[in-house]
């Protein structure tokens, strides 16, 4: 789900009833003015997408990386985690010749990304997008050619489970990529989550720049307070301004990300089903990428 930021401002909580009526107000507030856009172009530069226009930390480089680090075939399923308004999965879409199943807790999100669709994507069809959260998303095990999170996972109460439900979704061979943050000094647990999940780390990209985009936005952020106010309401204003003074003394110490996460090309089979199986004689039809469409 694309985000005012990488790290949103939600009660302790995490209720998913709470925090999709927050999100709800943002992406309506946002859509009546291009202001939000406007900053989030500010603080990237040349780096800014704005066709994509995530509320997010989605640059051209990290399109770019995911592309390449998703490695997927003409036609298979995509699927954007925490969609926000869908951009970066209808980007990726669109240049990966995939279909698009697309998620977020905001409805408000969800309608706005299915508006999207025939702007990226001929026939429109080829993407669809639900109501769904990370840790429950109500799709078929092995749907996924690849899946997408960006700046999402930190919305999961239980971020080890979500990376386990995402996991889930992933024919064998396909892939997840998520980007992930965490104070320097800390031991990521990405591998643990990765075993937990049955899947291989397979790379982990680094993107030095991301805390510096994140600080020039929470300080353009402070400098348009009131225009901020004006265009959006003093709630999405106090919620924004808020983060922006809570988490720009971290940003020295931060470190991102890009994770890619692999399920195995074979899955392995039970001992009991292996001791059914007959010779070296019998086909084997070996497990493919799924190109199940969801129901």
């Amino acid at each position: 789900m694309t985000h005012p930021t990488t790290t949103a401002a939600a009660p302790p909580a995490r209720d998913p009833a709470r925090l999709a009526a927050q999100y709800d107000a943002f992406h309506t507030a946002r859509a009546r003015t291009p202001l939000v856009a406007r900053l989030y172009a500010t603080a990237m530069g040349e780096d800014y997408p704005g066709e994509v226009a995530a509320s997010s930390s989605c640059d051209w480089p990290l399109l770019g990386l995911m592309a390449m680090r998703l490695r997927m075939r003409p036609g298979r399923i995509l699927v954007d985690a925490g969609c926000g308004t869908g951009g970066v999965g209808l980007w990726l879409a669109r240049a990966l010749a995939a279909r698009l199943i697309g998620f977020d807790l905001s409805p408000v999100a969800v309608a706005q990304a299915t508006a999207r669709r025939a702007h990226f994507l001929a026939p429109a069809g080829r993407a669809a997008f639900r109501v769904a959260e990370l840790d429950a998303t109500g799709l078929p095990d092995g749907c996924a050619d690849g899946v997408v999170c960006v700046d999402a996972l930190s919305l999961a109460a239980d971020r080890g489970g979500a990376v386990c439900e995402l996991g889930r979704l992933l024919a064998p061979g396909a892939r997840l990529v998520l980007t992930r943050a965490l104070r320097r000094s800390a031991e990521p647990v990405w591998e643990d989550q990765a075993r937990a999940a049955g899947l291989i780390l397979e790379h982990v990209d680094e993107r030095p720049h991301e805390p510096a985009m994140w600080e020039r936005l929470y300080r353009l952020w402070i400098d348009h307070a009131d225009q901020i106010r004006h265009e959006l309401g003093d709630v999405q204003a106090e919620r924004m301004l808020s983060e922006a003074h809570r988490m720009l003394p971290a940003l020295p110490g931060r470190r991102a990300v890009l994770l890619t996460l692999r399920r195995p090309p074979t899955v392995p089979i039970p001992l009991a089903v292996a001791d059914r199986m007959t010779g070296p004689g019998r086909p084997d039809d070996g497990p493919a990428n799924s190109e199940r469409t969801p129901q």
